[in-house]
């Protein structure tokens, strides 16, 4: 009986910290050392380039403090409908 309550309780902890620690990761844009650039145009897209890098064409920085960081954040979300016309105007999809 001893055993198997023991092993209820160790099954707990691991889906507890599991639960917890599965929670917190978050898929970058980019990876280290780049930034995302949007494409201009109302057909989205964007890309990652180098730090220090401009974008090449057909891209473009994003406005600044609308960035996307990570996957569904309040900006990734907010890129699919819309986009950046040549002007740099945000345009709705």
């Amino acid at each position: 009986m001893r055993t198997k309550i023991t092993v209820v309780l160790a099954a707990v902890s691991l889906g507890g910290l599991l639960l917890t620690s599965g929670c917190g990761y978050r898929e970058n844009i980019c990876g280290d050392g780049e930034y995302p650039a949007i494409a201009v145009g109302g057909q989205g897209g964007s890309a990652c380039f180098p730090d220090g890098q401009e974008p090449t064409a057909p891209y473009v920085r994003y406005p600044e403090g609308k960035v996307p960081q990570h996957v569904d954040d309040e900006w990734d979300v907010y890129w699919r409908d819309h986009g950046i016309d040549a002007n740099g105007t945000v345009i709705d999809r």
